[in-house]
């Protein structure tokens, strides 16, 4: 079989043509066959040299990105939104190094934009060891902070679309801090993002210094113009935690992977794995209790599907439901519910392993 080298263009067409045969018989040959094919087909229509610069710099950006995390795959992650502006002073900086602080001293990992403020709080409390930097190249304000300067997990992006494509991938775990347009932009696109499943579930949590409003604010527009317009559902808020309370705030991450585990859809049913297996007692409070997300059947306990064979969950105990793929907030109050009737097993209890 030929093996491709680091640069393509040092490849013969006749061996080009070789590889793109072989592809099928590849792991994942399938869906690298049809990246080539989307790209031959890019060829063989009329493109600005913009069109190919945007294509090239994604691809570059992509690229990075999978070959940092990849040997980090199976360690959780909490993404650390906030202002670059916020002084190391203040009661914001503060929590946001003792958050990251504690968040690694139960195993998990940190992510940040890896600039100043809240960011570079984030790096610091974590710790480079312990810390990615997602760098975006920016003519002011970004340079990337002194924990992640030097430190081969920083990442720089060239466009915002692919550094938010990793923060979303990448992340277990969301923590907004307060911050500005970027912040709030972050935290909105998260939010639709999980709102219509295009991510998550995941943990979003929104921290405040003791006594501050700036999230209950936000709160409580979200509630008056939002939900009282009947723009939201009822049920959205259960997507997001505010606290102003440091236990509170890392409980809100950590309880979230008590007993649940990850999940993934196999035709038309939602899979819920699971690090313990439930009693029939409490399956049979979760249907009572959550039908109205049902699109037909129950609730109810599986082991790994055929699809799920030779998966790196298969051991894990299920749920399954066809879930109405509408109502994610009360998707989360599902998740919450199992975390409440389940009981970890010691040796899976570890939160911040995937």
């Amino acid at each position: 079989m030929v093996a491709p080298p680091s640069n393509l263009s040092d490849f013969p067409e006749a061996e080009i043509l070789t590889l793109l045969d072989q592809l099928p018989r590849m792991q994942h040959g399938t869906l690298i066959k049809q990246v080539f094919e989307t790209i031959l087909r890019m060829i063989g229509r009329e493109a600005d040299r913009l069109d190919w610069k945007i294509l090239n710099y994604a691809l570059l950006d992509m690229e990075q990105g999978f070959q940092i995390f990849y040997p980090y795959r199976h360690i959780r992650k909490v993404t650390i939104f906030g202002s670059a502006r916020i002084p190391a002073d203040s009661p914001e900086y503060k929590m946001a190094l003792e958050f990251a602080r504690h968040v690694t001293q139960q195993g998990f990992m940190v992510m940040t934009g890896a600039g100043g403020g809240i960011m570079q709080a984030g790096n610091q409390g974590a710790g480079p060891e312990h810390s990615f930097g997602l760098n975006i190249q920016l003519p002011f304000e970004q340079g990337a902070n002194p924990v992640m300067e030097t430190d081969p997990k920083l990442l720089d992006f060239k466009y915002f679309f692919t550094r938010k494509l990793f923060f979303l991938r990448e992340s277990d775990a969301l923590a907004l801090f307060p911050g500005g347009f970027g912040t709030q932009d972050e935290a909105f696109e998260s939010l639709t993002l999980v709102q219509t499943g295009k991510a998550g579930p995941i943990p979003l949590v929104l921290i405040d210094r003791p006594g501050g409003d700036y999230w209950r604010s936000w709160d409580r527009y979200i509630r008056e113009h939002l939900l009282g317009a009947g723009l939201i559902s009822s049920d959205d808020p259960s997507l997001y935690t505010i606290t102003d309370n440091l236990d509170q705030a890392c409980e809100a991450i950590a309880g979230f992977y008590r007993v649940f585990h990850s999940h993934r859809y196999v035709g038309e049913q939602l899979v819920i794995r699971l690090k313990s297996q439930l009693s029939q007692e409490g399956i049979e409070q979760l249907n009572q209790e959550f039908s109205d997300i049902l699109v037909k059947g129950e609730i109810y306990p599986s082991s790994a599907l055929a699809s799920e064979k030779g998966d790196e969950t298969e051991h894990l105990p299920r749920l399954a439901l066809y879930f109405n793929h509408r109502d994610f907030g009360r998707l989360y109050q599902l998740i919450a519910a199992i975390n409440r009737l389940g009981v970890p097993s010691p040796e899976l209890e570890h939160p911040e392993q995937k």
